[in-house]
């Protein structure tokens, strides 16, 4: 089961939160005395310190589901178990399953990945150095997939960006479309893409409000591959605004912007 990458930032009871780590994922098969290891690409690892540990696990049949990192030692972080002795859990809801993974004693080096009680699990990630988190739905099955039941929320850079324009809002969406948005290199203005989500309603009103007034007839941008060719609104770059991104793109665009606040 892979997590779907959101840019949204949320808690809820109806969610728990898992750290991600930065690995390889590694799928667990043990058939009485026999162990296969296999990434998420189906490739077979050699690993025998994780295979001895799960071949001394007491369960006749089992598939377990986890992140193997080589940070300080070898560990396999488990976080989910699929097949226990003589029963399928893929169809059991995600507590359940964690009831079972529980009672299994991991012993290094396995480990058993920990819920994390963080009021926003997501900047305790980014404040320890993590690659971001995992939020999993309470009651959702196992699914052979990329599902929304699991959404990663990766780590963000923050940076201060120049809001050159905006596109026009489509289909019921108020306000504006993106933003578009540089940062200044030297005398020039480079684009660096648009930014579309963290915008509530109220907000996208007030930003069109604003940039209305300051609009113009050319794009402030004078290094400006990839504009927008249509619905496209250009404004003299006077509003300076904190965007929250996962990476810079080989292209110099922002890879998942999200709007933070004007500042």
């Amino acid at each position: 089961m892979a997590a779907t990458l959101t840019e949204e930032r949320f808690t809820g009871p109806e969610w728990v939160f898992e750290r991600k780590f930065d690995g390889i994922r590694l799928l667990a098969f043990k058939e009485d005395d026999g162990v296969r290891l296999f990434s998420r690409n189906q490739l077979p690892q050699h690993l025998p310190a994780v295979a001895d540990a799960v071949r001394a696990l007491p369960a006749r049949n089992l598939i377990l589901d986890g992140e193997m990192t080589w940070s300080a030692q070898g560990q396999f972080h488990v976080f989910d178990v699929m097949w226990l002795d003589d029963e399928d859990l893929r169809l059991l809801p995600l507590e359940r399953r964690r009831e079972r993974l529980e009672r299994l004693p991991l012993g290094p080096p396995l480990a058993l990945v920990e819920r994390l009680n963080a009021e926003r699990p997501w900047e305790q990630a980014c404040a320890e150095g993590w690659e971001g988190v995992i939020a999993k739905r309470l009651g959702s099955v196992y699914e052979s997939r990329r599902s929304p039941a699991w959404l990663k929320m990766k780590c963000e850079i923050t940076q201060q960006f120049i809001v050159g324009g905006f596109t026009d809002p489509q289909g019921t969406r108020v306000g504006l479309g993106a933003l578009l948005v540089g940062h200044f290199e030297g005398n020039d203005l480079v684009f660096a893409g648009k930014v579309g989500t963290g915008f509530d309603g109220k907000l996208l009103r007030q930003l069109r409000e604003r940039l209305d007034r300051l609009e113009t007839s050319a794009p402030p941008f004078s290094v400006a591959k990839g504009l927008p060719k249509i619905r496209a609104h250009w404004v003299r770059p006077e509003i300076a605004v904190e965007v929250g991104f996962i990476e810079w793109t080989v292209h110099g665009k922002l890879r998942h912007p999200r709007f933070l606040r004007v500042l």
